[in-house]
């Protein structure tokens, strides 16, 4: 009989300067399998010092410390020594978490409370299980400049007027939606529709924070409103978004789609029945294989489709399942997402607006 051998234990350097969460979650780490403590320490400029040489599989980071705080940190750690980290904050409200994300942060998690309390317990268990997870994501400081990956051609030219955009991403999406959004003009000429997986009472946050980032509008989705052109309209959390015949959102309680809720496949095959032919599709990093199907969806209903390329993704696993399924007509690296987008449209008409999903509108009237 044949014994794999077991995987090597991620190593762990914990950055926490209460003295109490320190111990226990080093306590913790070291009575986990899965991980190997190879440092604690209570200061980031000791953390930024060490990287370099530890190179830790995922690192732990209080954003509140003595001397440079834990979000300029990470932004640091990112940006001379890329590595997984997950944010241990106090305060966990909507601008931390997304002030962590967009410093390079993979997760952000509460810090717990009641250390001694078997919720304080279960609370730093959960930390270490998030751990363990990030650590297995490959995290890219830049793509190399001539490092342009193949693409696939779509299966035959795309002259259909683009009527709905649509995005979804999961692990690393806030700064792909900056990215990709922020690089699109105020006066987009489409509604935009999006799926980010973010725990419920975070997503107004994330709405109101990208909203501040680029510069169409960005707003949670209502039941029924009427997507207007050049509007941005989030999934709010615990709901999934999809789009109505009469180019209206819905919001469903169904159960979760892959274990998501909202989902980006719910949202994706809503669009294909709705706008067949005139909807573009993207899919952005993300852990597991949410979007896939529904992708697939936009493709055959003869919409265009797009992923991102694996040189930029946080986690390629969303866009991976995709180009497996041959739901994808063209893999970009994300930076030329927005720009391919801006040439699609400008290659066929634009529809103006109030035009309803699902009706060809002739070149001459748009």
């Amino acid at each position: 009989m044949i014994h794999t051998p077991a995987a090597a234990p991620r190593s762990v350097l914990v950055v926490e300067d209460s003295a109490v969460l320190r111990h226990l979650l080093s306590h913790s780490i070291r009575n986990d399998p899965r991980l190997r403590l190879i440092d604690a320490v209570e200061s980031a400029e000791e953390a930024i010092r060490l990287v370099p040489h530890l190179r830790p599989d995922v690192i732990s980071m209080d954003v509140c410390l003595p001397g440079m705080d834990g979000l300029e940190a990470t932004r640091r750690i990112m940006a001379q020594c890329p590595t997984p980290i997950v944010i241990v904050s106090d305060a966990l409200d909507a601008q931390v978490s997304m002030n962590a994300l967009r410093s390079g942060a993979l997760a952000v998690i509460e810090k717990p409370r009641g250390l001694t309390s078997e919720a304080g317990r279960a609370a730093v268990s959960a930390i270490t299980t998030q751990l363990y997870i990030m650590s297995q994501v490959p995290v890219i400081r830049r793509r190399l400049p001539d490092a342009r990956p193949p693409q696939v051609p779509p299966p035959a030219p795309w002259t259909v007027p683009p009527r709905i955009l649509a995005l979804a991403a999961s692990t690393g999406g806030p700064r792909a939606f900056a990215q990709v959004l922020g690089a699109l003009p105020v006066d987009f000429p489409i509604p935009v529709v999006g799926v980010q997986h973010m725990g419920g009472p975070f997503m107004e946050g994330f709405a109101h924070w990208l909203d501040q980032q680029v510069p169409m509008p960005v707003a949670l989705a209502r039941h029924g409103d009427v997507l207007r052109r050049g509007h941005v309209y989030i999934a709010p959390g615990d709901r999934h978004l999809g789009v109505g015949t009469r180019g209206e959102a819905v919001l469903l309680d169904m159960p979760p789609v892959q274990g998501q809720r909202p989902s980006a496949s719910v949202l994706f095959s809503s669009v294909a029945r709705a706008y067949g032919r005139g909807a573009l599709g993207v899919l952005m990093t993300g852990m597991g294989e949410d979007g896939a199907q529904g992708l697939g969806d936009m493709r055959r209903a003869g919409g265009y489709t797009m992923t991102e390329d694996r040189s930029t993704a946080v986690i390629h696993g969303m866009p991976g399942a995709a180009e497996r399924a041959g739901a994808t007509c063209i893999s970009l690296p994300l930076p030329d997402i927005a720009p391919h987008i801006e040439r699609l449209l400008a290659d066929s008409a634009a529809p103006p607006e109030g035009t309803l999903p699902g009706r060809q509108i002739p070149r001459n009237m748009a």
